[in-house]
């Protein structure tokens, strides 16, 4: 068992039980009309939703918020107050038994049609029960799905469980009927672009911190922000972390319990749509219509998934030593105060450990090991060779200590073929050859251009990429040690170091690395290369092994299409005659360049095409600081430095042995 983080991995799943087993043999009906009678928080203060509503719009922060705006602006304070009261009415949940008795007797009929099974580790909702019961609790599931919040509410329905109130975004509740039940189902509504609002933060400020101190149900939200279209996990977004923090920051609870949750697919709904919108066509937008016609995806097999429910983290524990709630004695605690460095910091921190509790929790199936393989062979590859490869990454995954649905007793081919079959959108196997399926085109029609052929073509990989995806927190440290002992001046362990902390901050919106936790990181990835027996290691060096050249190549070829897409952002921005450029005219700017590239042959990569590794590369070059971002008419500028651009193309090639460089975020 490696330790990561101060967290444990491990190589095989706990226990897990298919829900949908008992679904299958006994009527949807009787599941939904049983008595439902789950156990609360011990110091539970209401259990109404409207007494939660006049909490909020009571309380002395609001009042204080409300007032400071209408000194600000000269509106009268009971026109600010009704304002406030206005946008609670559109936020609040109206949580209602009944309406979660209709949802469990439609998810069981729809969930049956979908998956294959639903697999929940037991054990994990044994010790959530017990958390429930003693702090309010905090669920922070991954979120790769729009099925995400519905199989949570409907793990914890069929086990006896609190059901949740549950952050969701503003278009869901536009869509009318379906909207409302999924407010009368627990969820709260929250506007995906707040900006500078004051009231409006105010408003969902104090809801959220309400919720979490009346301990009037579990609260859910994604830690991520908004789900991840690439499949793999995001930088957690730290406004709500704040807000669900603060009451035990300021010592109005004891304690909070935060409950990572991993929601792992053999395929994902909306595989397509998720993909287009990386090569920028547009979401389509959520309506109850919309949401109609896609019943055809009812047709379709999504094969298993996997929910482990983590343990429960304490926040009391996370925070000793490290935040000094002091401070808060010196005010009253329900005015406005900006966090201190050291709650920031905390907040950070609390976030980034979470996602990566998520990722140890992920259970791998049998296509993102083969789809690890295939992304690397775009042009196809016999069968066998597919197998021999995939069998290879599975003992590797195994080693570096991965949760693998692959049970022993089905065969290693019975497995890769009916996993092959279920992602027959994907790829087929022809006369011996498995390839990657085209679509007909983005629009539904075949090709009428060059650029339109390249977008074609880069959906697919991109589907195939997002599999990949699934999988690439089991191996992204070795890799970039493997990495970074190609670019390293010299096989010195302290050169490698060098080299792997400028991959980390290079990197640092792309993959989730823990603050301040480099060495911890790079010892794990050398540890990991070694018990794979790619690497020899003294106290000094690192030396390749004669059998780890196979291993050190492959990693280094999976993290290749992202070193490709930054450097050819890079190559934009310093070839670009624009010194500054927007943020809106980025994104197809940097698009239509990689098409010209592919289409001139001087790419390979359509990887390169994905927009949020475009934006990632940006992100990266705004934390180490070769380009600064503004507000301008009401518009984000970035300017770009191209001499500290090229010098970072330049290390990310092996060309300098060093980059100097801030480490603050590692």
């Amino acid at each position: 068992m490696e330790s990561l983080c101060g967290l444990t991995l491990g190589a095989d799943p706990e226990g897990f039980w298919d829900i949908l087993e008992e679904r299958r043999r006994s009527s949807d009906l009787s599941h939904a009309l049983r008595t439902f009678n789950p156990q609360h928080y011990c110091r539970i203060t209401t259990s109404s939703s409207s007494t939660i509503n006049r909490t909020v719009l009571k309380s002395q922060y609001l009042r204080y918020i409300t007032q400071e705006i209408a000194e600000e602006t000269g509106e009268p304070v009971e026109l600010v107050r009704e304002e406030a009261a206005g946008i609670l009415e559109e936020m609040a949940q109206n949580l209602q038994l009944g309406f979660i008795r209709l949802l469990a007797f439609s998810l069981s009929k729809t969930f049956k049609r979908l998956f294959s099974s639903i697999r929940v580790n037991e054990e994990g909702l044994s010790r959530l029960q017990a958390a429930i019961k003693d702090h309010p609790v905090i669920l922070m599931p991954t979120h790769r799905s729009y099925v995400d919040f519905l199989v949570v509410s409907y793990i914890l329905f069929t086990y006896d469980l609190p059901i949740p109130v549950i952050a969701a975004g503003i278009p869901l509740m536009g869509m009318k009927l379906i909207g409302e039940i999924f407010r009368r189902s627990g969820a709260f509504f929250i506007r995906r672009t707040i900006g500078s609002d004051k009231l409006y933060w105010a408003v969902l400020s104090e809801y959220v911190k309400t919720l979490v101190r009346t301990g009037f149900a579990p609260l859910e939200f994604y830690v991520e922000g908004l789900r991840s279209r690439t499949l793999k996990s995001l930088s957690p977004k730290l406004g709500m972390m704040y807000m669900i923090l603060e009451p035990f920051i300021k010592g109005e609870v004891f304690d909070i319990s935060l409950v990572p949750i991993s929601i792992s697919y053999d395929r994902v709904l909306e595989e397509s749509l998720l993909t287009h919108e990386l090569l920028g066509v547009p979401k389509p937008k959520e309506t109850t219509m919309g949401l109609l016609k896609a019943r055809k995806v009812l047709e379709e097999n999504f094969g298993n998934m996997h929910v482990y429910f983590g343990v429960p983290v304490s926040v009391r524990d996370l925070a000793n030593g490290k935040v000094n709630r002091s401070q808060y004695n010196l005010v009253p605690r329900d005015l406005p105060l900006k966090p201190s460095e050291d709650v920031r910091v905390f907040v950070g921190d609390v976030a980034q450990r979470v996602v990566r509790l998520q990722e140890q929790g992920m259970v791998l199936s049998p296509w993102s090991l083969m789809a690890l393989v295939l992304i690397q062979y775009p042009e196809g590859l016999d069968w066998d060779l597919l197998t021999q490869k995939t069998l290879w990454l599975k003992g590797l995954a195994l080693c570096y200590g991965a949760r693998l649905d692959w049970p022993e007793q089905v065969s290693n081919l019975e497995m890769m073929s009916s996993h092959l079959a279920l992602h027959h959108t994907v790829a087929r196997c022809e006369k011996g050859r498995v390839l990657l399926v085209e679509e007909d085109g983005l629009h539904g029609a075949e090709p009428v251009s060059e650029e339109e052929g390249v977008l074609r073509r880069a959906a697919v990989v991109l589907i195939c990429a997002s599999y990949r995806n699934q999988a690439l927190h089991v191996f992204v440290r070795p890799a970039m040690a493997a990495v970074a002992m190609t670019t390293a001046s010299s096989v010195r362990k302290l050169d490698v170091f060098s080299q792997f902390r400028f991959l980390l901050d290079v990197f640092a919106n792309e993959f989730i690395f823990i603050r301040n936790n480099a060495e911890q990181d790079f010892d794990q990835a050398c540890a990991l290369l070694q018990r794979s027996g790619a690497v020899c290691a003294d106290e000094h060096s690192l030396n390749v092994t004669e059998e780890g050249q196979t291993t050190l190549h492959f990693l280094q070829t999976m993290l290749e299409p992202f070193i490709q897409t930054y450097k050819m952002v890079f190559r934009f921005l310093c070839e670009s005659n624009a010194q500054v450029f927007t943020e809106r005219n980025f994104t197809p700017a940097v698009r239509s360049f990689a098409v010209k590239l592919i289409l001139s042959g001087e790419l390979q990569c359509y990887e390169c095409l994905s927009s949020d590794t475009q934006k990632n590369a940006i992100s990266a070059l705004l934390n180490i600081g070769a380009v600064t971002k503004s507000r301008v008419s009401e518009q984000t500028e970035f300017s770009v430095n191209k001499a500290a651009v090229m010098r970072i193309a330049d290390t990310l090639d092996g060309h300098t042995p060093s980059l100097m460089i801030s480490h603050s975020r590692l």
